[in-house]
């Protein structure tokens, strides 16, 4: 008779730690104070809850676990950024980078094995989908490096779309947000898609961390050829849905920009972006293209990118160039791929 798999504690709401203890007959404080345990004093035995009863514990030990695990390497650049690597619980493996900035620390954090969207200039790209992450892979991210208590920030930049995983995102975003869970603010994260026009409301609607869209040329049929995406869902669309929401407070929208020679840094490009982002409070990050094997793709030269960006800031478009961080350990943007896998 096969073994019945215990549920993970990590990774659950409190409405589910309700539900879980519901079941267990367990006191009705019962799910704040185990919430309290996981998201605040990160405990890493069921037996350390020590204001629930000695039953209580034993119930939750036969019938649940942490779920949290190590991660299996660590790579170090030489620019201090981390990559994490870290082995799924259906034998796939993901990454995420830590990457030191002054006083900031932020994470990148994954939110599926591979991903669907198949851009071309996407090293995770190429792996194809394996599973979205639950949201203890996700959270288990955050909680499992030895930076944990450093972070101050998060970014879901790593392997995967978010937003295609949407139940598991908005849930790792409750726990990281909420007062029972681990509070923090909002705007210490970052959430970016490559335009899931579908689930992109529900992101806005319930949650209220920053958006970060992966643009990388403004007309749909120059984006379509390299981001499968366009044929789904316009960036039109994803435009018109931004829109409708309100960015001139502590929320910000930004559109990220790999800068690609002789693709989509011409002064036709300046002027559809002006266009396409017309009514929109936001910013671009230019992002310089880190090269993949057997990519037709290159970086223009420094001083290329730089009359880009002047070119679109004197068009009223608040335009960033992005340090890139960790690409000798291919932890740069767009380079995560589990190599260990292959």
């Amino acid at each position: 008779m096969a073994e019945t798999k215990k549920i993970e504690l990590y990774g659950a709401s409190l409405e589910q730690l309700k539900t879980i203890c519901e079941s267990l007959d367990l006191p009705r404080f019962a799910p704040k104070q185990i919430a309290k345990w996981l998201y605040t004093r990160f405990v890493t035995d069921i037996d350390a809850m020590t204001d629930l009863s000695k039953v209580a514990r034993e119930r939750l030990k036969e019938h649940c676990t942490l779920g949290l695990s190590a991660p299996l390497k660590v790579s170090v650049s030489q620019d201090g950024t981390k990559k994490y690597l870290f082995r799924t619980s259906q034998g796939e493996y993901i990454e995420s980078a830590l990457i030191p900035d002054g006083e900031r620390m932020t994470l990148c954090v994954s939110s599926q094995a591979g991903c669907k969207m198949g851009c071309k200039f996407c090293a995770t790209g190429r792996m194809g989908f394996r599973h979205h992450l639950s949201a203890t892979e996700i959270i288990n991210q955050v909680l499992s490096i030895p930076e944990r208590d450093s972070l101050t920030n998060l970014v879901f930049m790593g392997m995967g779309e978010p937003l295609d995983n949407i139940d598991n995102l908005l849930r790792t975003l409750d726990i990281l947000t909420s007062e029972w869970g681990m509070a923090w603010s909002p705007t210490r994260i970052t959430v970016s898609t490559a335009g899931v026009a579908k689930t992109l409301p529900r992101l806005l609607d319930e949650s209220k961390v920053h958006i970060a869209v992966s643009l990388h040329n403004p007309f749909p049929e120059e984006r379509k050829e390299i981001m499968p995406i366009e044929n789904s869902y316009s960036i039109r669309e994803v435009c018109d849905i931004l829109r409708r929401y309100d960015f001139t407070h502590q929320r910000r929208v930004s559109f990220e920009y790999i800068v690609l020679e002789g693709m989509n840094c011409s002064m036709r490009h300046i002027k559809e972006l002006s266009r396409l982002l017309d009514g929109i409070k936001c910013r671009i990050n230019l992002i310089r293209f880190h090269k993949i094997p057997d990519s037709p793709f290159f970086s223009p030269e420094l001083e290329r990118i730089i009359e880009f960006r002047d070119t679109l800031t004197k068009r009223g478009i608040q335009t960033t160039l992005r340090a890139s961080r960790g690409e000798d350990i291919e932890a740069a943007c767009g380079l995560l791929s589990t190599a260990e896998k292959r």
